[in-house]
């Protein structure tokens, strides 16, 4: 059995080399042992969200705000795991919360993006 840290560590080293796939199968096993860690959960998210798995990523976000409603970035995560679903009315309450909270270039852009899409 592979411990936690190790699970973690290899998921983020697959997924910031570029094969979010293989991370998520790491990642979802370390998210089995701790489904409550926030940490794991944010890493599973993006792996799935990068490998293009949109409705895992909304699912693992939507966790990820159950368990910290004012964590800024998982708005972030399933505002965009939404809007890349063209779920663009129901990305627009987490994208502007994340903006407000954010207050970045990159959230102002997510948004206004997001806004743009919804009145076409």
């Amino acid at each position: 059995m592979t411990d936690l840290m190790t699970l973690l560590e290899q998921g983020r080293l697959y997924r910031e080399s570029g094969n979010p796939s293989v991370a998520a199968r790491y990642l979802a096993e370390a998210a089995e042992m701790e489904p409550q860690s926030r940490s794991v959960l944010t890493e599973l998210a993006l792996a799935y969200f990068q490998s293009a798995a949109l409705g895992p990523a909304e699912a693992i976000a939507r966790r990820l705000v159950d368990l910290d409603p004012s964590d800024a970035y998982a708005h972030t995560l399933l505002g965009r795991a939404l809007a890349r679903q063209s779920k663009h009315g129901e990305a627009l309450p987490h994208l502007r919360l994340a903006d407000a909270m954010l207050n970045t270039e990159e959230s102002a852009d997510g948004l206004a993006a997001c806004e743009a899409r919804l009145t076409r």
